[in-house]
């Protein structure tokens, strides 16, 4: 007598991520002092979600670099320019997942291919979520994570930086990024 094993359906479902209601926010040491905080005010991307499996699942993420604010424009023009992001020749950072894992808590951790001024890291972001689904007032369906990394922005060609009279450096070289994304189901 034999045995058939069956496997279970894959169900994978697309998500997409509401703009309006999802943030991507970074902070840096200024002058050794204190953090300046910024964030990009456009992101888009997509989660093919397995509903089975969420290590199987994948997320691409684009951020459009021109939309840099640091609530202080002459600093964000700084930004834009050659010395850091470059944003005539780099318009977007992006993240491309290549793995998905889960701990023993059941925290995910996200690994893939981040991009930054043309430069391609593999980093791995701490991910809070996602949460149960939800359905809003509209009738769309959604979820929502956060995800955080520290990078060194040298290890991404940002090494632009002055010397301090006091000693030590303008900018600092941790930078942290926070992500707080909300998605809808498409499908």
């Amino acid at each position: 007598m034999s045995t058939i094993l069956v496997q279970p359906e894959t169900t994978t479902s697309t998500w997409v991520i509401d703009r309006v209601h999802s943030t991507s926010q970074f902070k840096v040491k200024h002058m050794m002092i204190s953090n300046v905080l910024g964030e990009f005010t456009s992101i888009t991307g997509v989660l093919e979600r397995d509903e089975n499996d969420i290590t199987k699942s994948k997320i691409r993420a684009s951020i459009d670099a021109d939309t840099i604010n640091t609530r202080e424009p002459q600093r964000d023009a700084h930004l834009k320019s050659a010395d850091f992001f470059h944003v005539e020749k780099h318009a977007a950072l992006t993240f491309n997942s290549t793995v998905i894992s889960k701990n023993a808590d059941g925290e995910l951790k996200v690994g893939g291919d981040l991009t930054i001024r043309g430069v391609t890291r593999n980093v791995v972001f701490d991910v809070e979520g996602p949460s149960p689904a939800q359905k809003d007032p509209w009738g769309n369906t959604r979820i929502g994570l956060s995800a955080t990394k520290r990078i060194s922005r040298k290890d991404f060609g940002l090494t632009w930086n002055a010397a301090l009279e006091a000693g030590g450096l303008l900018v600092g070289d941790a930078v942290t990024i926070k992500l707080d994304i909300q998605l809808i189901k498409e499908r």
